[in-house]
C-alpha cells in the first residue's frame, strides 16, 4: 500500500446528500462526496461537490478546502459575505456558524480534522 493518496475520483463512487431540511434557507442543493481518506483519529479528505442553493452551516470539525470549480458564498453570523472562486482556500474553524450559498454548482477538494 502507499503512502500517499492522489485527489482523482476516477473509479471512486460518490455518496450522494444535501442539507438537512430545517437548515435550508433557498434552493434545493444537492451533494456529492467523493471520500478518498479516512484514518483513525478523525482524518478525512476528499471531493465534494454542491449544486445552487443556500443553507445553514455549524462546524463543529477543523476544515480546509480549495475550489476547484463554481461560485460560493461563505457568510459568518454577524461577519461580512465571502465571495469564493475557482483557486479560493479557506479554513473553517470549530465554532463557525454561519451560511453557505453556491451560486454556480461548486466542487472543492477539503481535508477535515473531526
Amino acid at each position: 500500500m502507499a503512502n500517499f493518496v492522489t485527489f482523482s475520483i476516477d473509479g471512486v463512487e460518490p455518496e450522494f446528500g444535501a442539507p438537512e431540511p430545517g437548515r435550508i434557507i433557498s434552493g434545493d442543493p444537492q451533494f456529492r462526496t467523493w471520500n478518498l481518506e479516512e484514518r483513525e483519529g478523525g482524518l478525512y479528505s476528499g471531493i465534494w461537490e454542491a449544486t445552487p442553493g443556500k443553507w445553514r452551516i455549524v462546524y463543529e470539525e477543523w476544515e480546509y478546502f480549495s475550489l476547484l470549480a463554481g461560485h460560493s458564498i461563505v457568510t459568518e453570523e454577524g461577519g461580512e459575505p465571502v465571495h469564493l472562486k475557482a483557486g479560493d482556500r479557506m479554513i473553517l474553524r470549530p465554532g463557525f456558524k454561519g451560511t453557505w450559498e453556491v451560486v454556480e454548482t461548486t466542487r472543492k477538494d477539503y481535508v477535515i480534522k473531526v
